[in-house]
């Protein structure tokens, strides 16, 4: 594996992939790179493995070279795993932030602290012709605050308060969010498969 193509137009997610693979000389493109575009691929899966699964394998049969997808989201136990694989469209309207975790905070009013548990959830898939895909699972354990708090960050991160802190993730730098988050840990999980691949 020499070429890999990650499945995001996101430039935050693309630098972290590119300092991951240089390191073991895997050449990253991301979709933005790509010369023809990509058709919306509909994510049906009822869990972030098989939606970071189906988008991996799309594109991977449409290139023929290794694709990496992502799939993430927030699971919080009260509610029995919701949003889960619905985190970006929670209240209906897809990319509205502030009226998903609006929505999320209405249906947790009378739930005592001590049982607002919750984590986010980050799964890479590593879709390769020819070999069975590679699916690796990071977490971020925390609490649902009371109130949104702070502007960094993006998503649930104003009402996410990860174990360990006293702050949203939205008040925390993007260096340290970057030490707990989800999406690093499914990284150090990918990064230790590599390693077993030299």
């Amino acid at each position: 594996m020499n070429k890999l193509i990650i499945a995001t137009k996101n430039k935050g997610k693309m630098k972290d992939f590119e300092v991951l693979f240089s390191k073991y000389g895997i050449e990253v493109s991301s979709l933005l790179d790509l010369d023809e575009s990509i058709p919306d691929i509909e994510e049906t899966g009822d869990t972030f493995e098989e939606n970071a699964a189906i988008k991996a394998e799309a594109i991977a049969a449409s290139f023929g070279i290794p694709v990496l997808a992502d799939d993430s989201g927030l699971m919080v136990d009260a509610l029995e795993g919701r949003p889960g694989v619905y985190s970006a469209r929670y209240a209906g309207i897809e990319k509205d932030d502030v009226a998903n975790y609006e929505k999320l905070l209405s249906e947790l009013t009378d739930v005592p602290d001590s049982e607002r548990t919750a984590r986010f959830v980050c799964v890479l898939a590593l879709a390769q012709p020819n070999h069975a895909t590679l699916l690796k699972r990071g977490t971020c354990e925390g609490r649902i605050g009371l109130n949104s708090e702070g502007t960094n960050g993006f998503g649930y991160d104003p009402i996410f308060i990860p174990n360990g802190y006293d702050q949203t993730m939205a008040q925390l730098t993007a260096e340290e969010k970057n030490q707990i988050s989800h999406r690093k840990n499914a990284i150090v999980q990918l990064e230790d498969w590599l390693k077993q691949q030299i």
